[in-house]
């Protein structure tokens, strides 16, 4: 297996938003990587649904 085909800016900015060190990501298989990926951008839509839901009025 081969590292992945990164540029450096954007596996620095992918361990950081992972919180993975760089090493463990750049060794990372590519279908684990997407996994993360996709589970990163659903808590970022949840959290972001969440801010655009208007406050209930009682």
């Amino acid at each position: 297996m081969k590292p992945l085909q990164l540029s450096a800016e954007t596996a620095v900015e992918l361990s950081k938003r992972l919180n993975v060190p760089l090493e463990q990501l750049m060794h990372m298989p590519r279908h684990i990587l997407i996994q993360k990926l996709v589970e990163l951008e659903s808590e970022q839509s949840d959290a972001a649904s969440k801010d655009d839901t208007p406050p209930s009025t009682d």
